[in-house]
């Protein structure tokens, strides 16, 4: 009744996959840049980069490299629709992506050595069928780009942990810029920022 284990008789290879995934990514790169958050609400899911262009000094290879063209994202992020992880159709249009960007400003805003007047964003609203490619486009950006935020410093997508949480690490995110809310409040150790900023210049090479 069964037959011989192969791997490869297992494995599912796509090469229109691995187009439409890049026509996403390249469709995402052509679209205008806007300030973060943009300035008006908008329904639908999708993924976005943020640039920086700022003059905190361990970033300023990143502003450098965005001075001229916006090119260089220091974060690429998600908002998937609502009851995604249970293939639920939301029942209503809900402005989950311009969210998402709003709650990032606000967290920038927030932070003592960072201006949000030094970001900016682009962004792809997926809906229907091709809102079920948001989780691969995602991977494929992080993988392309190996934004700061998301491959060397963590935390920046983070919402507040709890005040049961207090008492753990501080992410490494705060601890760079600190000012949210629940950095204020932590309790717990916090990483050492000359390691983090180390960190940084390793980097950038």
């Amino acid at each position: 009744m069964f037959s011989s284990f192969k791997p490869d008789n297992h494995i599912f290879r796509s090469s229109q996959f691995q187009q439409v995934i890049q026509d996403a990514v390249d469709f995402l790169l052509s679209t205008p840049v806007q300030p973060l958050p943009p300035s008006e609400t908008f329904t639908g899911a999708g993924l976005y980069l943020l640039y920086y262009t700022g003059h905190f000094p361990p970033y300023s290879a990143i502003a450098q490299a965005n001075n001229h063209n916006i090119s260089t994202p220091i974060y690429a992020g998600k908002a998937v629709p609502s009851g995604w992880r249970q293939a639920r159709t939301p029942s209503k249009k809900i402005a989950t992506l311009y969210r998402r960007l709003n709650e990032h400003g606000t967290s920038i805003r927030a932070a003592q050595n960072l201006n949000l007047t030094d970001f900016s964003c682009r962004f792809v609203i997926l809906a229907g069928d091709e809102s079920s490619m948001i989780s691969a486009v995602e991977a494929v950006l992080i993988r392309q780009y190996r934004p700061l935020w998301n491959s060397v410093i963590d935390g920046f997508g983070n919402h507040d942990p709890g005040i049961n949480r207090y008492g753990q690490l501080l992410a490494e995110w705060d601890t760079l810029h600190p000012g949210r809310s629940w950095e204020r409040k932590w309790q717990g150790q916090r990483p050492n920022r000359d390691q983090l900023i180390e960190k940084i210049q390793n980097y950038f090479g």
